[in-house]
């Protein structure tokens, strides 16, 4: 059995998911894949399932009734692959802004080199945005300089949604207390793992915006996270993250 899964979760993905799922299983190191897919109407599941019988023990399927948000697909994830006992959990779009070759640097980040959790970051030394126009450029960069700003974190990419967990980081953190479920999800979680004084990498990456499919962003998600940011330091003053 692989001590690696790659959790990506989808809706309405059938342009990507056979892509990404092979790409994933083409690497040098053996990853499992874990879709998480919220019952896309535009037959994801079913792709995804077709390629089981190729893949009936790398390649998992778990279907959601309904869409119910990015940050609650991964915490199924979590729970899922912490119940599997895999080491190293990843977090992964469908839709190839995060190239699969990468996992295996977010992975040598934790196994290798003492991170308890890594993140493919755009804004460390190295990182770069590839075929976004400039006005989103300055969003997403304004975005992570607002959420340093606000938390305090040492992390430049904290939106980042490319990341490596150690099994015993999640196992530490009490995921009932993770809230958010949008694009603040991203920024809650690294910042619940920092609060507990465990160690982030970041791993300067190339993020290259999606081809096929469409995209999931919204006012409402960025609203979520404006807020929801400064709500979030406010709280940690009085709540800790840590399990019981």
């Amino acid at each position: 059995m692989s001590d690696s899964v790659v959790i990506i979760p989808t809706y309405n993905e059938k342009e990507n998911a056979e892509k990404i799922i092979e790409a994933v299983f083409a690497l040098d190191k053996d990853f499992h894949v874990l879709i998480v897919d919220d019952s896309s109407p535009d037959g994801t599941g079913d792709i995804v399932r077709g390629l089981q019988k190729k893949y009936p023990k790398k390649l998992h399927l778990e279907v959601r009734t309904g869409k119910l948000g990015l940050g609650t697909a991964y915490i199924h994830g979590f729970r899922w692959a912490l119940k599997k006992g895999y080491d190293y959990i990843f977090e992964m779009d469908a839709d190839f802004s995060h190239d699969p070759n990468d996992l295996i640097r977010l992975y040598k980040a934790c196994a290798e080199q003492g991170g308890d959790m890594s993140v493919g970051s755009r804004y460390t030394s190295g990182g770069k945005v590839k075929d976004w126009p400039m006005d989103r450029i300055l969003l997403s960069y304004g975005a992570s300089w607002y959420v340093r700003l606000i938390t305090w974190m040492p992390v430049k990419d904290p939106t980042a949604g490319f990341v490596c967990y150690t099994s015993k980081v999640l196992r530490d953190l009490d995921l009932d207390k993770i809230r958010f479920v949008g694009y603040a999800f991203q920024i809650e979680m690294k910042f619940s793992i920092y609060s507990l004084g465990y160690k982030i990498v970041e791993v300067p990456i190339t993020f290259i915006d999606r081809v096929e499919g469409v995209s999931k962003m919204s006012s409402a998600i960025f609203k979520e996270a404006f807020i929801g940011v400064i709500s979030m330091r406010w709280k940690s003053f009085f709540n800790s993250y840590k399990k019981v």
